[in-house]
């Protein structure tokens, strides 16, 4: 017997696949690399299939991008924290190299 939960999940996964089923055409129109990479990108945005739902039907184009925007800021973060991490290592073994200065106000120090 299928749950309240079961259908909510059913109904965020509906609108999320037929919001990405919309775009296979541009897929098709992509070169053989950028192809995969857009079906990479449009296979994680799956975990945030309850935030697009929440959104309803009527604004899956605008939920899907506001998702794939999160994704790509998710990683901007990580890249900044790892690259704060890597230059305060090297700052630590030689004392005359500093951040550069775009990565200052990122570093946690």
């Amino acid at each position: 017997m299928r749950t309240s939960n079961d259908k909510l999940d059913s109904n965020e996964n509906d609108i999320l696949d037929k919001e990405i089923e919309s775009w296979k055409s541009f897929e098709y129109a992509l070169r053989e690399e950028n192809a995969i990479l857009f079906n990479k990108m449009l296979e994680e945005i799956q975990e945030h299939s309850k935030a697009v739902a929440v959104k309803g039907q009527a604004y899956s184009t605008e939920s899907l991008l506001m998702a794939l925007i999160f994704q790509q800021q998710k990683m901007i973060s990580h890249l900044i924290k790892k690259l704060c991490e890597d230059n305060r290592k090297k700052h630590d073994n030689n004392s005359k190299t500093q951040l550069p200065i775009f990565l200052n106000k990122y570093d946690e120090r």
